[in-house]
C-alpha cells in the first residue's frame, strides 16, 4: 500500500473539528470517492474528531490518500488523544450506545460509516482510532 502525504489537524476546539471535515472532505475528492461514500466519511471522521476534543481533551487528526495493492484508491484518518482512554470499551461499541454530547452515532455508527475501523485505547494513556474508505 502507498500513502500520499499526511494532512495533519491539531484538534483543540470546535473549528478544529470542521477543519478535519474540510480535509477529508477533500482528500476523499481527490481519492475520486463518489459522493455518497465522501458523505460517509466526513460523517464518521466528524464524530471522531469530535470525540476526541470532547473526550480526549483534544489531539490531533492525520489525513492521507492512501492506495491498496490492487490500485483502489481511498482515505485514511487517523485520531489520537492523550486523554483518559476508554474505561468500558465494550459499551462504547455497543450498538446504539452514545454519551448523548455527539451526533449520536457513537463509535459503531462511525463504524459502520467506513471499511476499516481499529481503536487502541487504554485507561490513563490515551486512545486511537483509525479508519478507511475505499473507492468503490
Amino acid at each position: 500500500m502507498t500513502t500520499s502525504g499526511d494532512t495533519e489537524i491539531a484538534i483543540e476546539t470546535g473549528d478544529d473539528v470542521v477543519r478535519v471535515r474540510q480535509a477529508v472532505r477533500t482528500v476523499a475528492g481527490a481519492a475520486r470517492l463518489s459522493l455518497v461514500d465522501q458523505t460517509k466519511v466526513v460523517t464518521a471522521a466528524s464524530e471522531l474528531a469530535r470525540n476526541t476534543l470532547v473526550y480526549g481533551g483534544g489531539g490531533v487528526a492525520r489525513v492521507k490518500e492512501v492506495t491498496d495493492e490492487r490500485g483502489r484508491s481511498g482515505v485514511r484518518i487517523m485520531f489520537r488523544d492523550e486523554g483518559p482512554g476508554i474505561a468500558d470499551l465494550d459499551l462504547a461499541l455497543t450498538d446504539g450506545w452514545t454519551s448523548g454530547q455527539g451526533l449520536g452515532l457513537g463509535l459503531t455508527g462511525a463504524r459502520r460509516l467506513v471499511d476499516a475501523f481499529d481503536l487502541e485505547t487504554a485507561v490513563g494513556v490515551g486512545t486511537t482510532v483509525t479508519v478507511t474508505k475505499w473507492r468503490r
